[in-house]
């Protein structure tokens, strides 16, 4: 299994890019939970806190696109820094404004800016995996390497900044996201020797000869299953802290959403490593019925530890799921637009946050946690719906890893 990932990690640069993009990526999953954690604590309505973290994750959904255009077309060392210094700069702001106790507006419009400023790094690093890599077998090991990383990064993030938050600060646990996220980013976009080329408009690569079109009939459906993730991804987590913050330990939430993210990890890992019978298409609707079906016990466990149970055999069918629709996206966006492709997936993610935290925190407000977790399930039914309208082209589906 091991020497699976070694093939991957010794091209030149790998290891460096994929290490200081895992850096990077860390804001991904603390600002949102670490807004939650702060603006309840001050406000003590679960409600306000999750819409002001909708509104960083929607901004951050709108902005995604334009991030991976620009990257695209002026290169990642000159389209990552102004952004993520807009980030660190809109998330300091937004905390003291909480700290302060400005007007509620005047928290949405800082997380606003805030969450325009954050760049899609995953998208970036798995734009350089493609750039790096011509094997296809290969590239879908990366990808599966990436996933590994992004759950890392949602076992550290939420267990570090509910670990702040209720131990030393609630603003704590926002700071080191910002410190994380902008040293991460400025590191990655310095290492120029393994980003793809920039392709200014106008100018197109060689297989795009023509006007390198975006694929959208295989693109939207994509983004809709995304779409789908980001909703139970938002749901699950405000509606963790609740329930933690209901069964009398609030510091059992980082541990819980560890919990579920340690599932995914370990699934990614095996994926990367198997060589599949079946194309990403497959796997992607498998993945995504199971994860909507593990959601369903969320609404009568009780014991905190049957919680981390159930919530960590949910997670293995995150990574499963994720690293399908980033391959087919692979498979089928140019090359010349494939970070502005992967961005729109998720833009996709970004943009289900943003409802996904907002109807959990009203759930949680109107029925209690428990119940609350209903609204994680009816998210995976909108993605069980976007994986029947996928149809992966030929080039996607003869992919055997």
């Amino acid at each position: 299994m091991l020497e699976t990932y070694r093939r991957v990690l010794v091209v030149p640069g790998a290891a460096a890019f994929s290490a200081t993009g895992l850096v990077a990526r860390l804001p991904i999953s603390m600002v949102s939970l670490g807004l939650v954690l702060l603006v309840s604590a001050r406000t003590g309505s679960y409600g306000s806190a999750g819409s002001v973290a909708a509104a960083y994750v929607l901004a951050q959904a709108v902005a995604t696109i334009v991030h991976g255009r620009l990257s695209d077309t002026y290169g990642q060392a000159r389209a990552l820094p102004p952004a993520i210094l807009l980030f660190g700069v809109g998330l300091t702001a937004t905390a003291w404004s909480v700290e302060a106790g400005l007007p509620l507006w005047a928290t949405h419009v800082l997380a606003v800016v805030a969450g325009c400023g954050l760049p899609q790094v995953g998208a970036c690093v798995r734009a350089r995996w493609s750039h790096v890599l011509q094997d296809s077998e290969k590239v879908q090991t990366a990808f599966a390497l990436e996933a590994v990383a992004d759950e890392v990064v949602f076992i550290l993030g939420p267990v570090v900044v509910t670990l702040l938050a209720t131990t030393v600060d609630p603003v704590a646990g926002l700071a080191v996201a910002v410190v994380s996220g902008v040293a991460g980013t400025l590191a990655l976009a310095a290492q120029r020797g393994t980003q793809p080329p920039p392709t200014p408009r106008g100018r197109r690569a060689p297989e795009d000869t023509v006007a390198a079109p975006m694929p959208w009939d295989a693109v939207v459906p994509l983004t809709v299953v995304c779409l789908s993730l980001g909703g139970l991804f938002g749901s699950v987590e405000v509606i963790t802290v609740a329930y933690a913050e209901e069964a009398g330990v609030p510091a059992a939430a980082g541990p819980l959403l560890a919990a579920f993210a340690a599932g995914s990890l370990l699934a990614g890992v095996v994926v990367g490593a198997v060589t599949w019978r079946r194309g990403p298409e497959h796997r992607l609707r498998w993945g995504m019925g199971v994860l909507t079906a593990a959601m369903l016990p969320l609404t009568v466990v009780g014991p905190v530890w049957l919680m981390a149970v159930v919530l960590l055999l949910g997670g293995f069918a995150i990574s499963p799921t994720l690293i399908s629709a980033m391959s087919l996206a692979e498979a089928v966006v140019p090359s010349s637009r494939l970070t502005e492709g992967i961005a729109i997936l998720s833009t996709g993610i970004s943009a289900g946050l943003a409802p996904g935290a907002a109807l959990g925190g009203l759930a949680v407000d109107a029925y209690g946690a428990s119940l609350a977790f209903g609204v994680c399930a009816a998210s995976g039914v909108v993605g069980i719906v976007g994986t029947a309208l996928v149809r992966a082209p030929a080039k996607a589906s003869t992919v055997t890893a």
